[in-house]
C-alpha cells in the first residue's frame, strides 16, 4: 500500500507542477525542491480538495505534525497566535491588562488574571515536567514528534508566506512556537474545566490579615441544595460547549454495519474551533475528522474501521478540600495536625503602558488557594480555613495519544482500549460505530477519585450539601485519610480508573446529549456508578428527551442508512414546541379580548399569535413561520415560570423521556411572556409569522444566510445559539452551535460512507476563499462528501497538491 499512496502522490504532484506554468527556471527548482523537499528536513505532501480540506500524507508520525501545524497556520494563523500569547501569559503586554481575556482556553475575565494563572503555569514547569514523563503519564514518541512536527510546520509557515488575515497582519505578537507551547495548548484544554474555570479566584485568592486572620472570621453558612447546583450549572453546565452524538448497532442498519452521527456544539469564532482535515502514514495511520486548534491528533472522526465522537459530560472534573489552618499563621495548613506551608507562586506580568503587576498565587498538596465556588457560593479564606482546588486535568497531557489510539483503531473495543490505556479524555463522553457493526457509549473521562463512600466519610458539612446536590465534593483535607487515594487500573493516582467508568457496549443505540449516562438508552439504562459522574433517575433536559424519542424510533424502523442520520440532524424538531405549542394557542385564544398584559404594564393585541402558533409546524427550519416567535416567547416562559410549575404532570422516573408533559397554561407567567414576545418582535418591525431564516442568519462576505437550528433549550438536535439584536433584524450572529458534523457509516468497499460539514468553514481569515463556503452549505443544510479514499482524493475537481518542507 506504501509504494502504491507513493505513486499515486508523485503522479499527481506532477501534474499540479505542469498546471501551474512557471517559468523553466523555476520549475526546475521546484522540480529538485521536490525531489529533496528538505535536505532530511521535515515535509509532508499537502493535497487540498473542496473547500479547503487538506489531505495530509507523510512518511512518519514527525512529517504529519509538520504538515498539520503547516495547514492549520495556512487557515488560522490570528487564532492560533492569539492562544499561544495567552499560554506565554503575555495578553496584558500586547492588549492592555484590564481588556476582556476571550475565554478560548480559560474563563478569566481579563488579561491580567489570566496572565497571572499562564505564566504561573509556565514558570512552575508544570508542563516541561510532564514532557518527561514516560508514556502513559507523559506522551508517546510518536505524539512528542507530533507535538515538534506541529510546531516546526507552524514555523515554517510563518517563516515562508504573509499573513493575509486583518486580525493579525503585521503584529508584533505573532511569533514562532515550540513544542512546549503546543504541549501547554494540550493541558489548558484538558484543564479548561477544572483550574481553567477558576483562574480569577485562584490569581486573586489572599490571605486573611489583621484581626480577620488572629480572631478568625466565622465559617460561612453552607448554601442550600438549589443555590449550589445553580452554581454547578453555571460552572460545569457551559452552554458554549455541548454536543449530541448517536451510534447505531448492526442490526438497527440496512447492511449490518454501524453507523454514527457526531453534532458537536462549539463555540464558532476563537480557539476552541475545530479544523478538519485527513491524516495518513501509508501502512500506520488513515483518519479523517476534526482537530481541535492548536492540537497535533484527530480529535473527532473516522477511519476505514470505526468512527466516533464526543460530547460534553456530566462528570465534575475537580473537588475541593477544606484547608484547616494554623491559628498562628493562615498560610500554613495542618494534615493529621503537622503543619504544611503554602507554597507562594509569585509571577510578574509586563503590562502594555504600564508598570509590571506582581502577584501571589498560594497552592497547596491539593492544588490553589480559592475563595469562590461561583459569585453565589463564596469559600472564603478566614483566619480558622481555606478552600483548595484539585484538578486532576491540570497535569493531563494523555488526550492526545488517547485521540491518535483512536485514529488507528479497528473496532469500538480499540476506542475503548485506548481510553484504558491512556485515559486521557478530560471532560467528555465517547460515543463510536464500527464497521463490523459494534455501538460504543463510554463516559471515560480524567475525574478526581471521589466515591460515595469517601464523600459520605470526609465531605465538610458544606460538602454535605454541594455532593449530592451538584457532585461538587468539599473534603476535609485536614485528614490524611481523606486522601483521594489510588484506584490499581488508574494511570495516576487520585483518578478514577476504567473499571468504574459507565460503559455501554452493542446496545441498538447509544445516544448522548449532555445528559447523564443513565439514559444512554431507554430500554438498558445504566446505574450503579458515583455521584461524581452524573445523576441516576431524574429529569432529563428537553434536548436529551427529543433525541431519545428520535434515535429509539430510528432504531426500532430499522433499515438505517448514513442518509437516515442526515435527515436527522436537520429535522430541526422542536420538542417544546410538540409539548407546547398547541396548549399555547389554545390558552392564547381564550384570553379575553385577545389581550395579555405585557411586563411593563401595558396591554397586547395577542390574537394574531393564536392562529400563527397554531399552524407553525413545530420546526426551526428557515421557512418555518412561527418559530420566530415561539422561540422568544419559550425564552420568556422559562423565566417567568419555575421548572416545577411549568407542567402539570411531573417528572417520573418510571417514565424520563415522556416526562413532565402537559403545560400548566394556568400558570400567571404565560400571558405575560405572550405578550412581551409579541410586543418584541412587533417593535423590531418583525411579522409574527415572518419565516424563522430571515430573522436568524449570519452575513458572511456581504452575503445574508440563513441559518436553521434553534436552542438547546428548545429541544432541538441541531442546536444553534445566535446573538439577539432587534434593531439588526432579529438573531443576527452564532456564538456557538452545530460545529463539526459527520455522518458516518460502511459498505462493502474499501472507504468509508462519510458526509461532513464544518458549520463555520475552515478558516476565520475574511480574506479566505475558505471563511464562509461551508457556511454556505450549512444555510442549504447540505453536506460534503467525504474524500477517504486516494482514487476520491485524486479525482477531486479542485484538487491542489502543495509539498512543504522546513527551510533550513
Amino acid at each position: 500500500m506504501r509504494s502504491r499512496l507513493r505513486r499515486l502522490v508523485l503522479g499527481a504532484t506532477a501534474l499540479f507542477t505542469a498546471a501551474s506554468a512557471l517559468p523553466a527556471a523555476a520549475a526546475t527548482t521546484q522540480q529538485r525542491a521536490e525531489q529533496h523537499p528538505s535536505r532530511d528536513g521535515l515535509s509532508a505532501v499537502i493535497r487540498y480538495t473542496e473547500y479547503g480540506i487538506p489531505h495530509i500524507l507523510a512518511k512518519n508520525h514527525a512529517d504529519l505534525g509538520f504538515g498539520t501545524g503547516w495547514a492549520q497556520a495556512a487557515d488560522e494563523v490570528c487564532t492560533l497566535a492569539d492562544g499561544f500569547v495567552t499560554l506565554r501569559g503575555e495578553r496584558s503586554r500586547y492588549f492592555g491588562a484590564d481588556a476582556p481575556a476571550g475565554g478560548d482556553l480559560s474563563a478569566a475575565r481579563t488579561n491580567l488574571a489570566s496572565d497571572l494563572y499562564f505564566r504561573g503555569v509556565r514558570e512552575s514547569r508544570t508542563v516541561q515536567k510532564l514532557l518527561t514523563e514516560r508514556a502513559p503519564v507523559g506522551p508517546s514518541r510518536e505524539v512528542r514528534d507530533m507535538m515538534r512536527g506541529w510546531a516546526a510546520g507552524y514555523n515554517a509557515w510563518l517563516k515562508q508566506r504573509k499573513i493575509t488575515d486583518p486580525a493579525c497582519a503585521g503584529a508584533s505578537w505573532v511569533r514562532p512556537v515550540t513544542e512546549l507551547d503546543v504541549a501547554a495548548r494540550g493541558v489548558a484544554i484538558a484543564s479548561i474545566s477544572g483550574e481553567g474555570r477558576f483562574v480569577d479566584t485562584i490569581t486573586a485568592a489572599r490571605p486573611p490579615t489583621g484581626t480577620d486572620a488572629s480572631s478568625g472570621a466565622p465559617a460561612a453558612r453552607a448554601p442550600g441544595a438549589k443555590a449550589v447546583a445553580k452554581a454547578a450549572d453555571e460552572l460545569w453546565g457551559d452552554p458554549g460547549m455541548g454536543s449530541n452524538a448517536v451510534a447505531f448497532r448492526g442490526d438497527t442498519t440496512a447492511n449490518g454495519r454501524g453507523l454514527l452521527l457526531g453534532n458537536p456544539h462549539y463555540p464558532w469564532d476563537g480557539g476552541r474551533r475545530f479544523w478538519q482535515s485527513q491524516q495518513t502514514i501509508p501502512g500506520e495511520l488513515n483518519v479523517s475528522g476534526g482537530s481541535l486548534l492548536g492540537t497535533p491528533a484527530i480529535s473527532i472522526g473516522f477511519n476505514a474501521h470505526v468512527a466516533w465522537s464526543h460530547t460534553v459530560s456530566t462528570g465534575i472534573p475537580a473537588n475541593f478540600h477544606r484547608l484547616t489552618l494554623d491559628p498562628a499563621d493562615p498560610t500554613v495548613y495542618l494534615v493529621d495536625g503537622r503543619p504544611e506551608r503554602m507554597k507562594k507562586r509569585t509571577v510578574t506580568v509586563a503590562v502594555k503602558d504600564g508598570t509590571p503587576v506582581t502577584r501571589t498565587q498560594w497552592w497547596t498538596r491539593y492544588g490553589p488557594v480559592v475563595t469562590s465556588l461561583s459569585p453565589q457560593v463564596p469559600l472564603p479564606w478566614t483566619g480558622e480555613a481555606a478552600y483548595a482546588l484539585n484538578d486532576p486535568n491540570a497535569a493531563n497531557l494523555r488526550f492526545a495519544d488517547t485521540s491518535l489510539g483512536f485514529s488507528k483503531a479497528r473496532s469500538t473495543a480499540d476506542v475503548l482500549a485506548s481510553l484504558g490505556r491512556h485515559q486521557g479524555i478530560p471532560w467528555v463522553n465517547t460515543i463510536a460505530a464500527d464497521r463490523a457493526g459494534h455501538s460504543l457509549y463510554t463516559q471515560s473521562q480524567v475525574l478526581p477519585r471521589i466515591t460515595d463512600e469517601l464523600a459520605g466519610r470526609c465531605s465538610t458539612e458544606l460538602g454535605r450539601t454541594t455532593y449530592p446536590a451538584s457532585g461538587i465534593a468539599i473534603l476535609d483535607g485536614s485528614r490524611g485519610d481523606c486522601a483521594l487515594g489510588s484506584d490499581p487500573d488508574a494511570v495516576v493516582p487520585g483518578i478514577l480508573g476504567p473499571e468504574r467508568m459507565p460503559t455501554l457496549k452493542d446496545a441498538p443505540y447509544a445516544e448522548n446529549s449532555n445528559g447523564t449516562a443513565w439514559m444512554t438508552n431507554a430500554d438498558r439504562p445504566l446505574t450503579g456508578y458515583e455521584r461524581i459522574f452524573g445523576t441516576v433517575g431524574t429529569q432529563l433536559g428537553l434536548r436529551t428527551r427529543g433525541a431519545i424519542e428520535d434515535v429509539a424510533a430510528m432504531a426500532d424502523r430499522g433499515g438505517l442508512t448514513v442518509r437516515d442520520l442526515q435527515q436527522q440532524q436537520f429535522a430541526n424538531r422542536v420538542p417544546a414546541g410538540d409539548l407546547a405549542a398547541g396548549d399555547v394557542a389554545r390558552a392564547c385564544a381564550a384570553l379575553p379580548g385577545g389581550t395579555a398584559t405585557g411586563s411593563d404594564g401595558e396591554a397586547v393585541d395577542v390574537s394574531e399569535a393564536c392562529g400563527v402558533l397554531k399552524a407553525w409546524d413545530r420546526t426551526m427550519d428557515t421557512g418555518s413561520r412561527g418559530a420566530l416567535l415561539f422561540d422568544r416567547f419559550w425564552r420568556r416562559l422559562e423565566q417567568a415560570v419555575p421548572g416545577d410549575r411549568l407542567w402539570k404532570v411531573p417528572f417520573s422516573a418510571a417514565d424520563p423521556v415522556r416526562t413532565p408533559n402537559t403545560l400548566n397554561t394556568d400558570a400567571p407567567g404565560l400571558p405575560l411572556a405572550l405578550a412581551d414576545a409579541v410586543a418584541e418582535l412587533r417593535a423590531a418591525g418583525i411579522t409574527l409569522d415572518a419565516p424563522l431564516g430571515a430573522h436568524q442568519f449570519v452575513v458572511r462576505d456581504g452575503e445574508r444566510l440563513p441559518v436553521p437550528g434553534g436552542g438547546g433549550r428548545l429541544g432541538v438536535w441541531n442546536v444553534i445559539e445566535p446573538t439577539w439584536d432587534a434593531a439588526a433584524g432579529g438573531y443576527t450572529e452564532v456564538p456557538f452551535g452545530t460545529s463539526h458534523l459527520q455522518a458516518v457509516g460502511w459498505d462493502g468497499g474499501r472507504c468509508p460512507v462519510a458526509r461532513t460539514l464544518l458549520t463555520y468553514s475552515q478558516s476565520s481569515n475574511p480574506n479566505s476563499p475558505h471563511f464562509a463556503d461551508q457556511t454556505r452549505l450549512l444555510s442549504g443544510e447540505k453536506w460534503v462528501t467525504s474524500r477517504f479514499c486516494e482514487k476520491d482524493i485524486l479525482s477531486s475537481p479542485k484538487l491542489k497538491v502543495v509539498r512543504v518542507h522546513e527551510r533550513r
